[in-house]
């Protein structure tokens, strides 16, 4: 999927968002094939390893070579990352093996029809989520297609998925620059905002469900998951706050260079400038549809399998459904592997009664649909993308050209 062509210019590059910080040494964008397998491993010598992501943002070449995911994987940080969780996952298999031994027959008699009607659920995230940051880049002057909005960010989950502490989401901000002249540093500011309407959403959504889940008495455990949540959304409003307020008067009383408040400008100007009073209604109602679709997703799955003994309603399905998805914020390991499994797993069994075994294979469908169809179709659409490899070609109207780089 691509957008238009780039402007044509003398050397066919891209301008620089400010005149300051040109790096002359940057790789330029690929244009051949990746070596051994493809859109993995670059071919051009200069590239950025994920890692250096946050580098980059503090460089803002004007362009940027594709990134050796491939080399990522092959890191011994990111094999631990995998493996260990794996190791604890199959560790509790062996010691409830009996328990869960009917847990693959429970799998496979699942409601065909009501599984491709969650994963369509799921799906139907995407397109909303797209949206959501087509919405918040336009706020702040730059102008990108639906569709290579939803590519982009959809690229950013596989890399999520694969690799741990949240790197996709700075990819998705590296991706967008690699294809575009727009600026590193705002773009991430609007990933930034992104995320955190997306902490308030869970929030509330998740008290809201909860309340109305445990309205018969809150256990223990679900008492703490709230006074959590109250916490996180308080210092979220905090932050904000602070940054809003006092971010650039805490910069300058501090000993760095004229480039790191530049950059800081910009990325504020991408967090605030995007979500602008009168848009913040549509961007809550969007917000709000697509935590909604995480929730609808596990209530969906749970009806596949059709269990006599559980019932949790659709309040239940979302409070843990935005259960797992925190949990899947944890930067340890890819897409939270081992924590959001056993948050889930411990809810359903603890607060909702669900025996063990059906709690598990719940968990585990769940599973492929929200992680390992993006790892499938997302390593699929990584290689045939024209997006890792800087080749989107993502322009401007004329009119709004300057804006997006001033």
């Amino acid at each position: 999927m691509t957008g238009g062509d780039r402007p044509e210019g003398t050397d066919g590059s891209h301008q620089q968002d400010h005149g300051q910080g040109f790096d002359a040494k940057a790789g330029s964008v690929g244009s051949g094939a990746m070596e051994s397998t493809p859109a993995l491993d670059g071919a051009i010598p200069h590239h950025h390893d994920p890692e250096s992501l946050i580098q980059a943002i503090e460089d803002e070449p004007t362009e940027l070579a594709p990134i050796s995911l491939g080399k990522r994987l092959t890191q011994p940080r990111t094999i631990l990352s995998i493996v260990v969780p794996l190791a604890i996952i199959g560790f509790f298999l062996y010691l409830n093996r009996e328990r869960l031994a009917a847990v693959p027959e429970l799998i496979l008699q699942a409601n065909p029809a009501l599984v491709l009607l969650a994963a369509f659920v799921f799906y139907l995230g995407f397109p909303l989520r797209g949206y959501r940051w087509k919405r918040l880049l336009q706020e702040t002057g730059f102008i990108i297609g639906l569709r290579n909005s939803v590519e982009i960010l959809y690229i950013s989950w596989f890399v999520n998925c694969v690799v741990p502490a949240k790197l996709g989401d700075v990819y998705r901000a590296y991706l967008l620059k690699m294809n575009s002249d727009a600026s590193l540093s705002r773009t991430f500011g609007t990933v930034f905002i992104e995320r955190i309407l997306d902490i308030f959403a869970i929030a509330i959504l998740g008290l809201a469900a909860g309340f109305w889940s445990f309205r018969d008495g809150l256990p223990p455990a679900i008492r703490l998951v709230f006074i959590v949540g109250i916490v996180v959304v308080v210092i979220a409003a905090v932050g904000l706050f602070t940054m809003r307020n006092f971010g650039r008067r805490i910069l300058t009383r501090l000993p760095l260079p004229p480039r790191i408040l530049e950059l800081y400008e910009r990325f504020e100007e991408g967090v605030f400038g995007a979500i602008g009073l009168k848009h913040l209604p549509v961007l809550a109602i969007v917000t709000g549809l697509i935590w909604l679709t995480e929730g609808l997703r596990l209530y969906i799955v749970v009806l596949a399998f059709g269990f006599p003994d559980v019932e949790i309603g659709l309040s239940g399905a979302i409070f843990v459904a935005l259960i797992g998805s925190l949990l899947t914020a944890i930067p340890l390991s890819p897409a939270g592997l081992g924590f959001a499994q056993a948050g889930v797993i411990g809810v359903l069994t603890v607060a909702y009664g669900i025996p063990l075994a059906e709690a598990t294979a719940i968990t585990i469908l769940d599973w492929v649909i929200s992680v390992l169809s993006i790892i499938v179709f997302g390593a699929v659409l990584y290689v045939v993308s024209p997006m890792p490899r800087g080749m989107g070609r993502i322009t401007q109207p004329p009119t709004t050209s300057a804006a997006s780089t001033a």
